[in-house]
């Protein structure tokens, strides 16, 4: 190729001395005419400035006659690693070129196409006009007049359906926007109004926070525009608060679009791993029938992809859950009592089949139960939360399904039933008895650190001395099912009759025949009627120290048995709970 170029060079030199001969005066009269090669740009491989779009010049600036009349000029134009290349040179079309055939040559214009070379993909051109090789083209001029005349007129046609789209979307956010509007007046106005009734929310109540027909209350609709925006919510996560088998839980700063202001809310961060267990809590969260003033208040659901993510974002309560709250703190008897009927209350929401305004609802089994699930509220009142392995209690669910459902749970806290896995499958009541039991120990955990009881000693989770720390099913087996074991309940206890009560109501919900425990919807009645019980107590006696020494003989005398004795109050504790859940 280096002997080919030299001989073309000394070529075009004899060539220019030949033209400045015919320039000469007469010499054209006396030699006679030869047909003259084709000139081409004839350059060795040197880098280039093409980008392989468009147009653009070789920038050879050696132009060369061909040796042979057959040849035509070609432009070779390569990408490298450091950058591109372009090769100039004539040659004969009949003969393959780095194992490429040319076959476009006869082209006035030097038009690039990719080629497989021995060397890799290159892009070739070639033609047969002088210097046609000088300028490369990569991509073909396309002849305006040659565009499709529909193209305008289904275009403009489209044009009025356009518009109107855009308008109905605009009017349909203007519409949900003013209504998303006016149903949060609302409901921050019905807050305001409404006061919080020891049995739970009314008929009224309930029924207030539904909002339009498609049975949404405020926060569920929130989330369920939160979920479909494609831009994730402005939060800031600030401390990590809770760690839990599939999750973790942070305190973070949901900033406001519109200030500097923030809201503090609860993250719930799970890993993509864990995708079925958010999947299942997000699913039984965004059912508007679970709102309740003891359940934990659900915003929204999101799927962070660039972190692979799965978040919760609920309410924050800063007293945290009750396990923490009882491990720092001892309570009072008014405490205990407002924690345990909240948490009783809390939980008949979850196993009722139906609203207090009298709607049917889904019920819904939580399943894994434990003091370290229930958080504590600024006014010492429970929520029931992590709902990680809840199960509705669908009437569409067939046995297989919830056999599939398998042992799930805390081991410390199963029921005997669920440690010896012989669940009543067709009866969905059976699920419920489970949590019943639970509950069960919760309150026990609740009594043993009132001060009402006496002696108050450090905190410990049920069976606390009995088991390990972390029992395995097998260690709770020997302990509940073996040898019918319960924390212990001591006689001190039972010297205050509202603990007494308690107690009373806790053996009955631990009952190791699960036929035998009692409703949540009794226990909350039970515990509610005991505020009674002990204000009619206290009164008499308030009533009793008030009557002078020298008068109480007499007035004793009077006064008819029945209505002095104690043991009539111990009456409550064997209340009729079959009457109260049918009312």
């Amino acid at each position: 190729m280096e002997d080919q170029r030299s001989s073309l060079s000394l070529r075009g030199v004899l060539s220019v001395l030949f033209f400045t001969a015919l320039l000469e005066p007469g010499t054209a009269d006396r030699l006679p005419f030869y047909p003259l090669n084709l000139l081409c740009k004839f350059c060795d491989l040197e880098a280039s400035t093409c980008s392989g779009t468009g147009a653009c010049m070789s920038n050879c600036s050696i132009t060369s006659i061909c040796d042979s009349n057959s040849e035509v000029c070609v432009a070779i134009w390569r990408k490298n690693e450091t950058g591109f290349s372009i090769e100039t040179l004539c040659h004969e079309p009949s003969r393959p070129l780095y194992g490429v055939m040319l076959d476009d040559y006869n082209s006035s214009t030097c038009q690039m196409k990719e080629k497989n070379t021995t060397n890799g993909s290159a892009y070739f051109c070639s033609c047969t006009e002088d210097e046609c090789n000088d300028q490369l083209i990569f991509s073909p001029i396309m002849d305006p007049s040659q565009d499709d005349p529909l193209i305008p007129v289904i275009l403009v046609s489209l044009l009025p359906l356009l518009v109107m789209g855009i308008v109905v979307v605009g009017m349909f956010y203007w519409y949900r926007a003013y209504r998303q509007r006016q149903l949060n007046q609302e409901w921050e106005g019905s807050i305001k109004k409404r006061k919080p009734i020891a049995g739970g929310l009314d008929c009224s109540d309930a029924c207030a926070i539904m909002m339009d027909d498609d049975r949404s209350d405020s926060s569920s609709t929130v989330a369920n525009n939160l979920n479909h925006n494609t831009e994730p919510l402005p939060i800031e996560l600030d401390l990590l608060v809770g760690k839990g088998r599939f999750a973790q839980v942070y305190k973070a700063k949901l900033k406001q679009t519109t200030s500097d202001q923030f809201e503090t809310v609860a993250v719930k961060i799970f890993p993509y791993e864990e995708y079925a267990s958010w999947k299942n809590e997000k699913d039984i969260f965004s059912n508007t029938d679970l709102r309740h003033e003891n359940i934990l208040q659900f915003l929204t659901a999101e799927e962070r992809k660039v972190e692979k993510q799965y978040w919760l974002i609920t309410a924050f309560h800063p007293r945290g859950n009750l396990q923490e709250y009882l491990t720092c703190h001892v309570i009072s008897w008014e405490e205990l009592h407002v924690l345990s009927s909240s948490l009783a209350r809390g939980v008949a929401h979850l196993h009722s089949d139906r609203l207090p305004c009298g709607r049917p609802k889904v019920p819904i089994v939580h399943r894994d139960l434990k003091s370290s699930n229930i958080l504590v509220k600024n006014d010492l009142t429970c929520c029931v939360c992590d709902f990680g392995l809840g199960l509705c209690l669908d009437s569409s669910l067939s046995v297989d399904d919830l056999a599939n459902s398998g042992q799930v749970g805390t081991a410390r806290y199963m029921a005997p039933e669920v440690l010896e896995a012989r669940l009543n499958l067709e009866n969905i009541e059976s699920f419920k008895q489970t949590d019943i039991y639970s509950m069960a120990l919760v309150l026990w955990e609740m009594t043993s650190r009132c001060e009402a009881i006496g002696e108050v000693k450090d905190y410990e989770p049920a069976y606390g001395s009995k088991v390990r720390e972390h029992p395995c099913v097998e260690s709770m087996k020997d302990n509940v099912l073996r040898d019918r074991g319960r924390p212990e309940i001591p006689d001190s206890w039972l010297q205050h009759q509202g603990v007494a009560m308690i107690c009373a109501t806790i053996k009955e919900c631990w009952d190791h025949d699960p036929e035998a425990r009692l409703t949540a919807h009794c226990v909350a009645e039970r515990i509610s009627e005991m505020e009674d019980e002990m204000d009619k107590l206290s009164s008499r006696s308030s009533s009793a120290e008030k009557i002078p020494e020298e008068l109480k003989i007499p007035i004793e005398v009077e006064i008819p048995e029945e209505e002095v004795k104690i043991t009539k109050i111990q009456n409550i504790i064997s209340v009729d709970c079959s009457v109260s859940d049918e009312k």
